[in-house]
């Protein structure tokens, strides 16, 4: 499990709060510099891989919201609390519009059927895979198949680059995703306590999809390390903390207003 503490002194209101220079160049040069390392824990079975890490000399962060900022954090969090209920009818509807968003024209046969290896579940049955990341990772999924559909498809067919033999399973790996996203971002706090988290809170006020549209950038970010480390399956909890590394840098720029504004957004494409 994610377990990063990354905490600094600075009392603000989010909404239109700049951070100081100096001090997210600061944080954005200790995080390229750091070493990482952690234990390693696992959602569900196989692969589900991811790394955590803990920052023992960070400073904690004290931070005041906003009522409407409070409201968009409940909003976000109670989707976040929703499992997975295989007996729900609406959780049944939005598997299978991921389904046909991702395989459109082909007939999906049952809810539980072995056509979902083909989308990199770990089984027969998608439900059991989405223990880590709740309903949220099966939206997340169903966002990015719908909004960057060209992306979504050349990461689910492994279109780009030069492949490993041993590939990481493309679902799997999105749950995956959603799990770290909400440990980086501390996002099951009753409020911010890491500087990230005060710095997405900012972005979620101006656009209330920033998490639907930070798991797109980050899912394209990890496959795009994932070729250039020439990663295999093995690797994965690798190629995790990279990303993690990097989403985290590109959230400390100054120029990062917007979720839109983050330089890996250009690799999304519609």
């Amino acid at each position: 499990m994610y377990t990063s503490r990354g905490y600094v002194t600075w009392r603000a209101s989010c909404k239109g709060a700049t951070l100081h220079r100096k001090t997210r160049s600061a944080l954005s040069n200790a995080l390229s510099a750091e070493v990482v390392t952690g234990s390693t824990a696992w959602i569900g079975r196989g692969l589900s891989c991811v790394c955590a890490q803990r920052r023992e000399s960070d400073a904690r962060l004290s931070f005041d919201m906003t009522p409407s900022q409070e409201e968009c954090l409940q909003r976000l969090q109670n989707r976040i609390d929703v499992s997975y209920d295989n007996t729900n009818k609406d959780h049944q509807d939005a598997l299978k519009s991921l389904w046909y968003a991702s395989f459109p024209g082909t007939e999906l046969l049952d809810l539980i059927s072995e056509q979902w290896k083909e989308m990199g579940w770990q089984g027969k049955d998608p439900s059991t895979d989405f223990r880590g990341g709740g309903f949220i990772s099966l939206e997340n999924l169903l966002f990015f198949a719908k909004n960057f559909p060209r992306s979504f498809q050349e990461l689910l067919k492994k279109q780009n680059g030069n492949r490993a033999l041993w590939e990481y399973p493309f679902a799997v790996a999105g749950v995956n995703i959603t799990f770290m996203l909400i440990q980086m971002l501390d996002l099951q706090a009753a409020k911010p306590r890491t500087l990230l988290g005060a710095i997405f809170l900012k972005l979620l006020s101006e656009n209330e999809r920033a998490f639907d549209i930070l798991y797109c950038i980050a899912f394209k970010l990890m496959d795009q390390q994932w070729l250039s480390m020439h990663a295999s399956y093995m690797d994965f909890n690798t190629v995790m903390k990279a990303t993690r590394r990097q989403l985290e840098q590109e959230l400390l720029m100054e120029d990062v207003q917007r979720i839109e504004d983050m330089p890996s957004y250009r690799l999304l494409s519609r």
